[in-house]
């Protein structure tokens, strides 16, 4: 039965398809007409001359008429053109036919051609316009009610006809595109080829997608609070922000880094070299580590990781003399708590800290950047470096250290996604963040936990939060002594951590 439904449904759907409206066939289109209506100005005087230069007739709506007027350039008012006014402030100014139909219209089509002619419809055959700033609102902090009335509705819906019917119209979207046009229409006697009208539209696609996930994106996070259940239909939009010489392996490529739309792109900034996939996902788990180390503790903290785990984390507690000596720093004369932070977190497990990529949840000082710059280390994160850190940092490995300016104010959704073999998982985002009060109430025998004690429990539960299940860690004098992290047998967990502790422990003076 469940089949046969299925059947019935996929033939209703297929049967609901429109057919194709055939008409001309020509690839260079003459443009005669073009409907501008943009809130980005960059380069449209310079354009829209050009376009009169061609004797393209203008059209133009609101600011932008003025600002083409002020020019000194002839324009028709949309409003004149439809014979209506814009109504409802604003919101209602090119939803009309005789718009939509210049737009959409079949040349070569004789039932368009009689309908077009019937209606007083002029073509338009090119459509230059940006939409709402609707995401740079919602990034400014603007209300709800904002928010929504800067929702573009006859943007989207002149682009989607002018991409729809880009075998006649040319849709541009952004002013980077307009030296293009301009080089095409002077080439081809003020008209433009399909190759060129299928690439702006399928911009404007993306453009539209983009936007419409945006809105999608906002709305579902600001109603998540009354939600019982994730959203049948999830929106995620990505934007392309550079790319990667290859994924985890250097067969898997091209590779990239994307910002998610509804974000304020990236959480962080590339200061020094060239980042790579697992780098940045050391980096990105490790900023995580040591944010949340700091709020819960007050102290500088530091991570070592390696390959999505850290090899060691710590907060920064003075060194005593024993375990500078353990750490061959003696020589090292200040060592301040972000040097001290990275010192222990680097020193709990040595061997797997070899080539790390480190984090700081302070502003790196010099002092850091000296211990760092004798480490066989990839990179650093972290919210600021001082000018003589970032100059000793920058010339670590010839030049290609990696160093990341993290946004201390980044805060990524509610929910988090993560694909695999073609299946999307969605989960609230982990932000519970372990700290003094959950040691309020110890049901062990001994209920006496001193303060040094709280401290590395905070230390070894943070830690371990962002390690590769199963995990077990051990902590002491604000540092990881031992992490035994992604093994399937608990069991092991607790002797490789072991193993590691009692290395560390064997390698101070007192009990060689």
């Amino acid at each position: 039965f469940r089949k046969q439904k299925f059947s019935k449904l996929k033939a209703y759907e297929m049967s609901h398809s429109l057919a194709a409206v055939e008409g001309s066939a020509t690839d260079e289109i003459k443009i005669n007409r073009a409907l501008l209506s943009v809130s980005n100005k960059d380069g449209l005087i310079e354009f829209a001359k050009f376009l009169a230069d061609q004797k393209v007739e203008l059209l133009s709506t609101g600011g932008t008429a003025k600002a083409l007027r002020t020019a000194g350039l002839t324009v028709q008012d949309v409003s004149d053109y439809t014979g209506h006014p814009e109504i409802m402030d604003g919101r209602v100014k090119t939803l009309h036919p005789k718009v939509h139909g210049g737009i959409m219209y079949v040349r070569g089509n004789i039932s368009h051609e009689k309908e077009k002619e019937s209606q007083g419809i002029k073509s338009i055959d090119l459509v230059v316009l940006n939409l709402y700033p609707f995401q740079a609102t919602v990034d400014s902090g603007k209300d709800f009610s904002t928010c929504i009335e800067n929702i573009d509705i006859g943007g989207p819906s002149m682009l989607r006809s002018s991409a729809k019917n880009h075998k006649y119209v040319a849709i541009s979207t952004s002013p980077t595109q307009y030296p293009e046009i301009m080089c095409e229409m002077a080439t081809k006697s003020g008209g433009t080829s399909l190759g060129l009208r299928k690439r702006l539209a399928a911009a404007a696609f993306s453009l539209s997608a983009q936007y419409d996930g945006s809105i999608a994106s906002w709305i579902q996070r600001e109603a998540a609070d009354d939600a019982s259940e994730p959203p049948k239909v999830a929106a995620r939009v990505y934007t392309h922000e550079f790319p990667l010489k290859y994924g985890c392996n250097p067969h898997q490529s091209p590779a990239g880094i994307y910002s998610i739309s509804g974000n304020k792109g990236l959480p962080f900034a590339v200061l020094n070299g060239t980042p790579g996939y697992i780098n940045l996902l050391d980096a990105l788990n490790a900023w995580q580590l040591v944010r949340e180390l700091a709020t819960a503790t007050g102290l500088c903290s530091a991570a070592s990781f390696k390959h999505c785990s850290p090899a060691g984390a710590a907060v920064g507690v003075p060194l005593s003399d024993e375990e500078r000596a353990v750490y061959d720093c003696l020589d090292l004369e200040n060592i301040t708590p972000s040097a001290a932070a990275y010192l222990r977190a680097r020193n709990a497990d040595p061997m797997s800290s070899f080539g790390d990529f480190a984090a700081l949840s302070h502003t790196v000082d010099e002092a850091t950047a000296k211990v760092l710059k004798r480490e066989v280390s990839d990179g650093i994160i972290a919210p600021g470096f001082e000018p003589g850190a970032l100059a000793v940092l920058s010339s670590k490995k010839g030049g290609k250290f990696i160093v990341l300016k993290a946004d201390p104010g980044y805060e990524p959704g509610r929910f988090e996604y993560r694909e695999a073999f073609g299946t999307t998982f969605q989960q609230r985002r982990n932000e519970r963040i372990f700290d003094l009060s959950d040691l309020e109430d110890v049901r062990t025998e001994k209920k006496d936990l001193s303060d040094s004690a709280k401290r590395d429990l905070v230390v070894a539960t943070i830690s371990i939060k962002y390690t590769q299940s199963n995990s077990v860690g051990y902590a002491k004098n604000g540092q990881m002594v031992g992490v035994g992290a992604g093994q399937q047998s608990r069991v092991d967990c607790v002797k490789l951590a072991g193993k590691k502790s009692a290395d560390l422990a064997h390698e101070a003076p007192s009990q060689s």
